[in-house]
This record gives structure tokens, C-alpha cells and sequence, in this order.
């Protein structure tokens, strides 16, 4: 008997949601009026967003920000992320909600709540790339808000979100939906033929790419290599448990900043999306020949890529301090740090003011 498996079996569909008002009934004896029931994709979103908030806060903090900071963003950039993420999805399924005899715009009908609504997020329909377009309003309006600078905040996002994205797909696997063409590999993923985007004319028992699990193993190493770009790692001999072994160390400040680290995501990430997008089978939006998903991973490599040369250009120096010029934040008891800044930008680029340069300048000549 194979030890292999051969393939990788859909979680059930009870796994789907959990129903809140049964749990309450059994448990408790009470006779609830209501039903009220949560996706598991809604609740591992949420997981995703709570792990990422922590880790992007720690990496904030190490950068000198104020602790919990990152919240004051968040609570822009998470409303403004599901938006733009439907709005996205909508934009690129139009036929799946304007058609002869739909009714769109209605949140409810006849029976109800209208699923086919363009405003009906609980019936699926979240686009990444969209979410990453009102994520990123959201996060200007917040770093606005908090004195933070903008690229700041993105860079120290960057692995997490990743990190969250692999959440997010893991849901999808709990939702069974955007999987792959046919394969008969032994990872081949089983998805019923009731299934509305079960190919039609294919066999019952037809195996699928998973491209939930590629795209997790993706972001994964995406995540590895982006700490490794920010920080030079070098091997150097330690003893652990008695043992020299050679250990990686990075260096103590990133050598990625001003938004670069933040670009090679959208690079990383981008590149992947063209890949996995283009064996999906799900219906989608065509132009040219093209899903409309694949354009937006390749606009989103190209904006990477102009995003890093040009940060990298305008910004040779070290970032001053996680703050927009005059909204510093000082931890109380603590002294002023030696000023450290080799840039030339205008304002509109939240650079240093002329202060702040004088400072910097005086600091590089004075002996040490």
C-alpha cells in the first residue's frame, strides 16, 4: 500500500461556518429568536489581520515608533481594504452581477438578504489586489493622522502582510474555491462536481490544482526573503548547547528603507500572483487574452519595480526617524538621539527640514 497520498481531500462542508446560535442553544439550553452564524474564512481573516497587527507593531516599535501605534492606521486601512477589495472583485466580475433581470444594487430582496448583491461580502468575493489599493488609502489617511511616515509604515508591513496573506489562503481552502486546472499529481486537490466553478464537461473525481497551498508555500519564502534583503545576514560563530555553530545574523539597522522593502513585496507577491492566477479556472474578467487578475499582478510588478528604483534614488540616506518632521514621538524619561540623515527632498517627500539638516550635519563633524 502507497504511503503517498494522492491527493489532498476539500475539508467538509460543516467546516464551512460555524453557527453561533446552535453552539449557544446546546450549550446553554436557551431558545434563541435568531440565527447567527461566522465563516471560517472570516475567522481566519481575522487571525490573519490580529497576527500581522502584532508583528507589524513589534517591527514599528524596533524602528522607535510609539508601542500600538500601528492601530491608529489599521483602523483606516482594514475598512478601506475590504472595500477596495470588493470593489476590485465587482470590477472584475461584472457579468456575475449585471445582467438581464439582476437587481444589483438591492441589498435585500423578496427572500430576504440578496446574495447576488453587489454589497453582499458574505457570499464571497475579496480581491487582494483591490484590498491592497484601499489598504493603502487607508494607511496614508492614518499615517497622516499619526505623524507617521507613510513608507515607514509600509516597510515595516511588508512581511506581515505576507504572513497574513497566508492566512487568508488558507481560508480559501476551507471555502473550497479558487483552485487550479486538472492535474493527476498526487497533491491534486479534490473538489466536489456540485461545486458552482467545477468545470463543466469534466469527470467527477477530476483532480485540481491547489493553488491555496502554492501560493501559502509563495508567501512563506517571500517572507524569508524579504528579512533577508532588509538586513545583510552574515554567519557568525556562536556556542549553543555547548556547540560553535555558525549562526546568521543580520545587520542591527535594515539597509531597505523609505519604502524599498515595501516595493520588493509588491514585486515578490506580484510575480507569484501572474503564475497562479493564470491556471486558476474560476470565471473572470478577459482582456486581451488575459485574466483580468494576471493584469493586476503585473501592474502591481511594474509599480514595484518603478516604486524601488525611484525610492532608492531620491532617498541615498537613512530614514531621521519613523515621524514626519515637528511629530516626533519621545518615550518619556528618554534623551534625544544623535540625529543621522543624508537626504536631500523636498517637502513633499516628508523630508527633514532645514533644522534637522544643520543638526545632522553638526553631528557627522563633531568628534566622537
Amino acid at each position: 500500500m502507497s504511503i503517498v497520498p494522492l491527493s489532498i481531500p476539500s475539508p467538509p462542508d460543516d467546516w464551512k461556518e460555524l453557527n453561533i446560535t446552535s453552539w449557544l442553544e446546546s450549550t446553554f439550553g436557551w431558545d434563541l429568536p435568531f440565527t447567527f452564524r461566522i465563516t471560517t474564512y472570516a475567522l481566519i481573516i481575522l487571525f490573519g489581520i490580529i497576527v500581522a497587527t502584532f508583528w507589524t507593531n513589534r517591527r514599528l516599535r524596533a524602528k522607535g515608533a510609539e508601542p500600538w501605534i500601528v492601530l491608529d492606521v489599521i483602523i483606516w486601512a482594514v475598512p478601506l481594504g475590504l472595500v477596495g477589495a470588493r470593489a476590485y472583485h465587482v470590477l472584475t466580475h461584472l457579468s456575475d452581477y449585471f445582467y438581464e433581470g439582476s437587481d444589483p444594487w438591492s441589498l435585500f430582496n423578496e427572500s430576504g438578504l440578496n446574495p447576488n448583491s453587489v454589497w453582499a461580502i458574505w457570499s464571497g468575493g475579496n480581491a487582494i489586489i483591490g484590498s491592497l489599493i484601499g489598504g493603502a488609502v487607508g494607511a496614508w489617511i492614518g499615517c497622516r493622522l499619526t505623524g507617521l511616515r507613510f513608507w515607514t509604515f509600509a516597510d515595516a508591513l511588508a512581511p506581515a502582510i505576507l504572513l497574513a496573506q497566508v492566512f487568508g489562503r488558507l481560508g480559501n481552502y476551507f471555502n473550497h474555491e479558487l483552485f487550479g486546472l486538472p492535474t493527476d499529481l498526487p497533491w491534486g486537490l479534490e473538489i466536489e462536481a456540485s461545486n458552482p466553478a467545477f468545470p463543466v464537461g469534466l469527470p467527477e473525481g477530476t483532480l485540481f490544482h491547489p493553488t491555496f497551498l502554492y501560493e501559502m508555500i509563495w508567501n512563506t519564502v517571500g517572507i524569508v526573503f524579504l528579512l533577508t534583503m532588509e538586513r545583510q545576514f552574515r554567519l557568525v560563530k556562536r556556542t549553543v548547547l555547548g556547540l560553535t555553530v555558525p549562526v546568521p545574523v543580520g545587520d542591527a539597522k535594515p539597509r531597505l528603507q523609505w519604502g524599498t522593502l515595501w516595493a520588493l513585496y509588491m514585486v515578490w507577491y506580484g510575480v507569484g500572483r501572474i503564475w497562479f492566477e493564470s491556471i486558476r479556472v474560476d470565471p473572470s474578467q478577459v482582456f486581451l487574452g488575459i485574466r483580468a487578475n494576471v493584469w493586476g499582478a503585473i501592474a502591481l510588478v511594474v509599480a514595484g519595480i518603478i516604486l524601488f528604483l525611484v525610492q532608492r534614488r531620491r532617498h541615498p540616506g537613512v530614514e531621521p526617524s519613523p515621524y514626519r518632521p515637528g511629530r516626533e514621538w519621545t518615550p518619556e524619561g528618554a534623551v534625544d538621539s544623535e540625529a543621522t540623515y543624508s537626504d536631500t527632498d523636498d517637502d513633499s517627500d516628508e523630508a527633514a527640514t532645514g533644522s534637522e539638516l544643520a543638526a545632522t550635519s553638526g553631528a557627522k563633524s563633531s568628534p566622537s
